[in-house]
């Protein structure tokens, strides 16, 4: 097929919700992640929260936005994904703004009755519901509204948005918060104001996708019902729990890595910006990693993966620089991008027959749990080893052993269940 084919192809391949649907997403990643990569500072710097109550609240931030795609999907199907998104969008639009407010007079009464801090939790679990939504509704609109020739190019262009958006939005923080001189709370704004345009391009431009004889599932009370059956798998709820140590290295690129650069380097240092390594090391080394790794089974890539990204942070416990975390966060994407789609792959393979669909929604739970694990221990770090023992660059020791730890449990998980090529792990516990 010549290339002129294949663009026609992939122009007739795809109806109009998909490429509304991806390009809501970009900019609905680029809220997101321009409010993580000042989040951090945000509530330590600004609104004075401890090192250890900041960590805690982004863990369970983190937790919420990453374990509801699992009932969030099932929302979306029951009310069609029109309406979801909308509704995801305008959600995300409030909280982002009630977030950037926290500092506003008109908050002052609140602060006062209930306290920084359960205000602050209550607030961010607003943003955190709009993820839920969004996620499984452009996965799924990316499904239906994508000819069986171009699918797997519809998911390319999917995961390349989202890492567009990820370069963009630490980027966009930067620019709001240091060029313009708008201060960190205009950060959310700018994203409440990015994603409630998204709510009127899919009000005015989204038409609900469909696929003719696709069964949806019937109420929450079944999704609900379908999480005993993926959890009363033992094996895989196991491998599930092992590989978020992944996550718990992974997230500190959020949560501790601008504190400790703030706090302990330079304070002045342009900590949002450089999040933007990461999504762009991505788009730069996904083909060239995915080649190269193309040969290795999809087990030994994840352990792999887990391990690459276990040791770039040593590299800020021997180098604590600018520079040092710097080269910490391309390695770490190197190692993101050796195990992602092989992770992805891995689960879809242990998946009983017929059952991939209900299994593949649980492949956001490590993510969870690595959120929820990586910003307790990530303030608690920080405190104890920059605040008490005051060598704070020794907690990425710590860090880098919970990686370690984990690779080798993967390693002994295959020894024992002998599930390295992702063979079904049946429905028995």
């Amino acid at each position: 097929m010549s290339f002129t084919q294949r663009l026609e192809e992939i122009r007739a391949g795809f109806d109009r919700p998909f490429w509304v649907a991806n390009f809501t997403e970009l900019f609905e990643r680029l809220s997101y992640y321009g409010a993580s990569a000042v989040l951090a500072m945000y509530l330590n710097e600004q609104l004075h929260l401890s090192k250890e109550v900041t960590g805690w609240m982004i863990g369970i931030f983190g937790f919420v936005v990453w374990f509801l795609p699992v009932l969030g999907g099932t929302l979306a199907d029951r009310f069609g994904f029109r309406r979801a998104l909308m509704f995801a969008y305008l959600v995300m639009t409030v909280g982002y703004f009630l977030l950037g407010s926290l500092s506003a007079p008109w908050m002052h009464g609140a602060r006062q009755a209930l306290g920084d801090k359960w205000l602050v939790l209550g607030i961010l679990m607003i943003p955190a519901l709009g993820p839920a939504v969004v996620k499984p509704c452009v996965a799924g609109t990316t499904a239906r509204a994508s000819a069986e020739n171009v699918r797997s190019i519809g998911y390319s262009i999917y995961y390349t948005l989202v890492n567009i958006g990820g370069t963009l939005g630490p980027i966009m923080a930067w620019l709001v918060r240091k060029q313009l001189g708008w201060g960190m709370e205009n950060v959310f704004r700018v994203s409440a104001l990015s994603v409630f345009l998204m709510f009127l391009v899919t009000l005015g431009f989204f038409r609900e996708p469909t696929q003719s004889g696709e069964q949806k599932v019937a109420s929450v009370a079944d999704a609900i019902k379908n999480m005993f059956v993926v959890l009363g798998n033992f094996r895989f709820v196991l491998f599930l729990v092992i590989f978020s140590s992944f996550f718990v290295v992974f997230w500190q690129e959020f949560i501790s890595a601008p504190m400790f650069l703030r706090g302990y380097v330079d304070p002045n240092a342009n900590a949002d910006l450089l999040l933007s390594i990461d999504a762009f090391t991505v788009i730069c080394f996904q083909i060239l990693v995915s080649y190269v790794t193309r040969r290795i089974p999809a087990f030994s890539a994840m352990t792999l993966g887990l391990l690459i990204s276990s040791l770039s942070w040593l590299i800020l416990a021997l180098h604590p620089t600018t520079m040092g975390l710097v080269a910490a966060l391309v390695v770490l994407a190197l190692g993101e991008i050796t195990q992602a789609a092989r992770y992805y792959e891995y689960i879809s393979r242990l998946a009983p027959s017929g059952q991939q669909g209900l299994y593949m929604g649980y492949a956001f739970l490590p993510i969870a749990i690595g959120y929820l694990i990586a910003g307790p221990l990530g303030g608690y770090l920080l405190h104890e080893f920059g605040d008490v023992r005051h060598r704070p660059q020794q907690m990425w020791w710590v860090i880098s052993g919970v990686g370690i730890s984990g690779a080798v449990l993967m390693v002994i998980y295959d020894k024992i269940f002998k599930l390295g090529q992702g063979q079904s792990l049946g429905t028995g516990g």
